[in-house]
């Protein structure tokens, strides 16, 4: 009996063997696709099945700059590094692809930054001031400028420690901010003292006290005046004052002048009766004298009151009289 390694194999295990080795390959074949599958959408994803336009960057040195790098503009990618080289001047050129569904945001007023940070990488960047220039041209080079934050921390820090200097100059026992501290004490002093700040403003404490007696007498006088015109008030317009009486005297006038004009108006019938009544002339000639007596009794009357208002008023001018 031959052993089992030896012996042939039965119609179902053949079968099956050749199951698993076809599924193994169909394992293996799928796998070689996955890559493969994998790595097409990688190089789709990094652009190199898309077209590009190739852009030569001239920069003094390139640190920080690395294969793969993206060229920004306004924050989005546009393009990528593909390769650095050393030109025959010794400068660097970077060569960037942009690929051609971006390449219309470069035109030939562009300017291209390489920006290293003190925190982040190095930043390689476009602006486009004028978006209505020509479009950049294939193969174009532009010169690249460069600004190293780090390069300005020196200076920064020198700058920093001349102004501590200045500031230590300034504050310094002898300097001119202790000066002009010194003296706004000793002003604040004076202020303080007897003199105050009328003392400080004239110079000297004799002529603030002169000042100081100068306004007092004014005051003095001041407190004079008050009472002279409060005396004056009481004597004008007191209760016993000179306005009482002469509004009684304007009163007392008042009456006489209707009184005259009363009379007035007596004379007046009296003449209408002597021109209508011709024949007792003598009678009324006789009543036209005591009435003219009685018309110059009144007008005595008012002038001598006229008279008294003129002396209790002194303020009046007018001395006419006015009858009606």
């Amino acid at each position: 009996m031959p052993p089992p390694s030896q012996q042939p194999l039965q119609p179902d295990d053949l079968a099956s063997q050749r199951r698993l080795e076809f599924k193994a390959i169909l394992l293996v074949v799928f796998m070689v696709l996955l890559v493969l599958f994998s790595a097409l959408y990688v190089m789709y994803a990094r652009g190199v099945f898309e077209s590009s336009q190739r852009l030569v960057l001239m920069a003094d040195d390139s640190e920080g700059v690395v294969v793969g790098m993206d060229l920004t503009f306004s924050g989005f990618p546009i393009g990528r590094v593909q390769r650095i080289e050393l030109a025959e001047d010794g400068k660097v050129r970077i060569l960037v692809d942009v690929a051609s569904k971006d390449a219309h945001w470069l035109r030939q007023s562009s300017v291209f930054t390489l920006v290293r940070g003190l925190v982040g990488g190095t930043n390689i960047r476009a602006y486009s001031g004028l978006l209505s220039d020509p479009p950049l041209e294939e193969g174009a080079v532009r010169t690249v400028l460069q600004g190293d934050a780090a390069g300005e921390v020196p200076k920064l820090i020198a700058a920093a420690k001349d102004l501590i200097e200045n500031l230590n100059a300034l504050t310094s026992k002898g300097g001119a901010l202790g000066a002009s501290l010194g003296n706004l004490q000793a002003l604040t002093t004076k202020i303080n003292g007897p003199g105050g700040a009328l003392g400080v403003l004239l110079g000297n404490e004799a002529d603030a006290q002169k000042i100081i007696g100068t306004l007092d007498r004014t005051n003095a006088l001041l407190a004079r005046l008050d009472g002279l015109a409060a005396k004056a008030d009481t004597q004008v317009f007191g209760a016993k004052g000179v306005m009482p009486e002469t509004r009684a005297t304007v009163v007392q006038l008042n009456g006489l002048l209707a009184e005259a004009r009363a009379s007035l108006k007596k004379v007046d019938a009296v003449l209408v009766e002597a021109q209508a009544v011709g024949a007792n002339a003598r009678e009324a000639s006789a009543d036209l004298g005591l009435l003219r007596a009685e018309v110059e009794s009144s007008l005595r009357k008012v002038d001598g009151l006229v008279n008294e208002i003129h002396r209790k008023w002194p303020f009046a001018r007018d001395t006419e009289v006015k009858l009606p």
